[in-house]
């Protein structure tokens, strides 16, 4: 089963990296999440759905996780640093780094749905981590398909090649999986 392969890759690589903070950014309803957090991980869990977002919070509550934090982020436009001379409560790139970032199925949307660039992406990523778990979904995937459907596919730098060329500018991998039947790719990656 993919999901169950992709949960056993996370926790392999989490096992090499043992963080004491970690951001799962895009986390949906915190399954990923919640791996960290159960093992008494300080974790914040991302994501731009208010639903998933509520969601995750109430199953934290459930499980008594005081571990996990859920929180709204749209990460194409974060909060500012706010209050008095903006320094009351930091930006995203004031909080950081984590040691940390765990980004599954979210640089599709980056890229196709957000039109940013992957050298941009990585650099970001460089500010914000000192270690990835991060999936590379290639535009075969149903899901890139469906973004691609009512639009132009203008994304000639979405490979997996130009992913990996963006990323080791910053990140060195230090392992990656490919999970099938889907060939998405986890990647372990530690900042150079």
């Amino acid at each position: 089963d993919f999901l169950e392969n992709k949960n056993k890759v996370v926790k392999n690589y989490l096992t090499k990296l043992t963080p004491k903070i970690v951001w799962d950014l895009g986390s949906n309803i915190g399954i990923f999440s919640r791996i960290t957090s159960s093992k008494e991980i300080p974790t914040i869990s991302f994501d731009i759905d208010p639903a998933c977002v509520e969601k995750n919070y109430h199953e934290a509550i459930k499980e008594k996780d005081t571990y996990l934090l859920p929180l709204l982020l749209d990460l194409n436009n974060p909060s500012p640093g706010i209050g008095w001379e903006n320094q009351e409560r930091t930006s995203l790139l004031g909080r950081g780094p984590a040691d940390t970032v765990i980004a599954l199925a979210l640089i599709h949307h980056l890229v196709i749905s957000n039109n940013l660039p992957l050298q941009k992406i990585a650099e970001f990523f460089n500010k914000i981590s000192h270690s990835l778990i991060i999936e590379f979904i290639p535009k075969s995937d149903q899901m890139i398909q469906k973004l691609l459907s009512n639009r132009e596919d203008i994304f000639t730098q979405y490979t997996q090649s130009n992913f990996e060329k963006e990323f080791t500018n910053f990140f060195k991998i230090i392992e990656s999986e490919t999970i099938n039947p889907l060939s998405r790719t986890l990647y372990l990656m530690q900042k150079k």
